[in-house]
């Protein structure tokens, strides 16, 4: 997944959820923050930041924060669109003989249905941000949204779908995610219910630009 265009940035400070102030040049500018978690390990005020302007009319703001470099050196793509559109790219490459986002399934719309040969499948997928020490963690915010995911998740297995939790990891050297269990214990409790009844958790690590979010493994 690649972006049109990139420009380079100072986070300066995120005044609320949706938005956030950055210098370019010496100059300041409102942007979107394409992810309403905390990111507060991220978005410390003078990292390095990249933006892209998707040249949408009529926007508020003409550029969207998509990347931060964190205090370590590594670059984090924090587009909470991205992890969708990258694994939808990916399944494309996975002999599927159908592939259909946002299908609806029970009271939910889960991210991908999938069909090869007689064999039906779910994915649901989850872009991680949180990283500590070497290991990336989900939610860095509770989620009830995400726990319906799941507990649809275990619904379908018990259904005989093939069901899998898809976590995009989106930043290189981290290779495995654990429920955030001090930020939404509900979450690791569904994640647990849902690995005991068979639903197939994968960790799909990436490699990050500032204008690219790739799958490798």
């Amino acid at each position: 997944m690649k972006y049109n265009n990139i420009t380079r940035a100072k986070f300066i400070n995120r005044p609320n959820r949706f938005i956030a102030e950055v210098d370019i040049e010496g100059h300041k500018e409102i942007v979107h923050v394409k992810n309403t978690g905390r990111c507060k390990e991220l978005l410390i005020p003078g990292c390095e930041a990249w933006l892209n302007a998707p040249g949408t009319p009529e926007r508020k703001t003409k550029y969207d924060l998509v990347a931060v470099k964190k205090s370590t050196g590594v670059l984090f793509n924090i587009d909470s669109q991205a992890p969708n559109k990258v694994v939808k790219e990916w399944l494309s490459e996975q002999d599927y003989d159908v592939v259909i986002p946002e299908y609806k399934y029970g009271n939910s719309r889960i991210d991908f249905y999938m069909e090869k040969g007689e064999e039906k499948y779910l994915m649901e997928v989850k872009g991680c941000t949180l990283e500590f020490d070497g290991i990336g963690y989900f939610p860095d915010a509770p989620t009830e949204r995400g726990v319906k995911h799941i507990r649809e998740l275990i619904k379908a297995k018990q259904e005989g779908y093939n069901a899998s939790l898809a976590f995009v990891i989106q930043m290189d050297g981290v290779t495995e995610v654990r429920p955030h269990i001090e930020t939404d214990p509900e979450f690791g409790k569904a994640f647990e219910d849902a690995k005991k009844a068979g639903v197939e958790v994968h960790f799909l690590t990436c490699h990050v630009e500032p204008e690219e979010l790739r799958i490798t493994n």
